[in-house]
């Protein structure tokens, strides 16, 4: 017909992308609606996805769930830090504050996890280790990198959710010999570490959710070539002015 329109080609997400916003949602305790607008979906998908991706539904009988959500889980009777870097004044310079957090990745081989640390000013990541397990030891490795990488004045703080690694004695260790400042969210405030979060989002949204990796270490590859070649120093943020983290910080220093 000479007036029908040309009909707009349907977005379409595969699994894992709707688990990781299932997941984000319930980790986060974000609205629908706000979550929805923030991941570029409608919240009708997103309430369909929670049905069918959700705790509730018989595929997450099995734990697979409780397998993307343990990474932060916070069920433990470690001692807790208070939320210093929600009273810290506008940052000035590099390694003032650090956030950090882990995400997963899945490979045909199983998960691998990742733990990163960003420098909170800059949003450089200057850290970043991978491991098919989710021990205190991939957490610490990423300190580890950070650390001899940037060499931080003392009371640098270092921000991390509530995480059983991040609360762990052997983890509060390394914090102290380091002589980092810990600072821990507020229970259920996924807006507290929302920096690290976001870098977290675009890892997946522009390269995890675009292939599928045979091999965790092909994951592992292309992970750190996106992070430490594309993201820190190619990558445009406009919180700077369109320029990257590491122009970023030479401009600045």
């Amino acid at each position: 017909m000479p007036n029908e329109q040309p009909r707009r080609a349907r977005r379409t997400f595969d699994k894992t992308f709707k688990r990781d916003v299932v997941a984000l949602l319930l980790k986060g305790g974000q609205q629908v609606e706000q979550l929805a607008q923030e991941m570029g979906v409608s919240q009708w998908n997103l309430r369909d996805w929670r049905e069918q991706h959700g705790p509730s539904a018989p595929a997450r009988a099995t734990g697979q769930l409780e397998n993307e959500l343990r990474a932060t889980d916070s069920r433990h009777d470690h001692p807790i830090a208070p939320n210093r870097l929600a009273g810290t004044a506008a940052l000035q310079q590099h390694d003032q504050a650090w956030v950090t957090d882990i995400t997963d990745v899945p490979t045909e081989e199983g998960w691998l996890y990742v733990a990163g640390v960003m420098d909170r000013w800059s949003r450089r990541v200057v850290g970043l280790a991978m491991a098919e397990h989710l021990r205190t030891e991939l957490v610490g490795a990423a300190l580890q990198q950070a650390h001899t990488h940037r060499r931080p004045a003392s009371g640098c703080l270092h921000h991390t959710d509530r995480g059983y690694q991040y609360a762990s004695a052997e983890y509060r260790r390394l914090i102290a010999a380091r002589r980092l400042e810990a600072s821990m969210s507020r229970a259920g405030n996924c807006y507290d570490n929302a920096a690290m979060e976001s870098i977290w989002s675009t890892l997946k949204n522009e390269l995890v959710h675009r292939q599928t990796f045979a091999t965790r270490a092909h994951a592992r590859a292309a992970i750190f070539g996106y992070v430490e070649v594309f993201y820190n120093r190619q990558r445009l943020h406009s919180a700077h002015n369109r320029k990257s983290p590491v122009d970023f910080e030479n401009q600045n220093n």
